[in-house]
């Protein structure tokens, strides 16, 4: 259902984060308004004012899944896009950045403590390391929906910043 009240704008960024298996971080997590809906995401969220992407993707990663990088382990944007949609019965329009990190042995360096808000603590399932093909078949959606077709695109990334146009989720 999309909403009649004035969309919320507001810029965002997103790490596609790899490790030394060749798998993806993903959140799986859900609308808590629709909790029927069960979708997976990259982490990632809004810009605050004063904050360049490459720090916010950071801080997003950590904040969300524990895994800490720094701004430079990070390259890219790898992606840009528009993504338009409603969370929690709000309208929004965000502006978003994808970054590719990489991380040695996940498993065994373990994370930290992900600090999350209530908003994703109400929202947010689980965090799981996937491969390509659990992705792919996976019935749930995925954001970005490009993560199924251009896996390797970002794995390899070649320098140029990609512009996925502007998506309704």
């Amino acid at each position: 259902m999309v909403s009649a009240e004035p969309r919320i704008e507001r810029r965002g960024a997103r790490v596609l984060l790899i490790d030394d298996a060749g798998r993806i971080l993903m959140v799986r997590g859900h609308d808590p308004h629709q909790p029927e809906r069960t979708f997976w995401f990259t982490p990632g969220g809004g810009i605050e004012d004063g904050e360049d992407s490459r720090a916010a993707a950071v801080r997003e990663l950590a904040e969300e899944t524990g895994y800490v990088l720094e701004p430079h382990e990070i390259v890219g944007p790898v992606w840009r896009r528009t993504a338009v949609f409603d969370f929690a019965s709000r309208p929004y329009v965000q502006h978003e950045e994808f970054f590719v990190g990489r991380v040695a042995d996940a498993e065994r360096r373990g994370r930290g403590e992900a600090e999350l808000t209530q908003t994703e603590i109400e929202a947010i399932d689980e965090v799981a390391w996937l491969t390509h093909e659990e992705l792919a078949n996976d019935e749930r959606e995925v954001f970005p929906d490009v993560l199924r077709e251009s896996w390797a695109e970002f794995l390899e990334w070649d320098g140029v910043t990609r512009d996925l146009g502007s998506v309704s989720e």
